[in-house]
């Protein structure tokens, strides 16, 4: 099944989506993520390469993507209250914001190399769960992925992720 246009994504106050909302200029998705560089492998020195990202995407009304915050202290640097503040003055600053659900269009930004975003991506292998291989729309995207949190959304399209 190909993805919906706009992705529907449930706010679950105490979990992983517990930052998303309205205000009063569309919608937003906030989070507190790590991530590696590009092309690192783990290894014994994997704190040193992790880096904690606040991150803010803004989205019109229609869910389409209009801007992002994007700050880290660093290579190395541990999760600390400094990320939450920024994210928190962040969502200060947005007029009107009350949680809730959202729902929002795939979109990608890379930032130092990492991507941060909602990706439609092809999940399943071809021919999986649809009853046979080389029908139409085997190779279309059957799953959206928000990076670098690794939330996995897919049918029934109801809003909630798997990690």
């Amino acid at each position: 099944m190909a993805i919906p246009e706009v992705i529907p994504i449930r706010h679950e106050p105490g979990y992983r989506t517990e930052n998303i909302g309205r205000y009063a200029d569309g919608q937003f998705l906030a989070s507190i993520t790590a991530a590696y560089p590009p092309g690192y492998r783990m290894g014994p020195d994997w704190l040193e390469h992790r880096r904690w990202f606040a991150v803010l995407h803004r989205f019109d009304g229609e869910g389409r993507h209009t801007g992002s915050d994007i700050w880290t202290p660093g290579p190395g640097v541990p999760a600390d209250g400094r990320l939450d503040a920024k994210m928190e003055g962040w969502l200060d600053e947005l007029p009107g914001l009350v949680f809730g659900d959202i729902a929002i269009r795939p979109f990608e930004v890379t930032v130092d190399g990492i991507r941060f975003g909602l990706v439609a991506e092809r999940h399943a292998e071809p021919g999986a769960g649809d009853g046979g291989g080389g029908g139409a729309g085997e190779d279309e995207p059957d799953w959206a992925v928000l990076y670098p949190d690794r939330l996995g959304f897919h049918a029934p399209w109801d809003g909630l992720y798997d990690t």
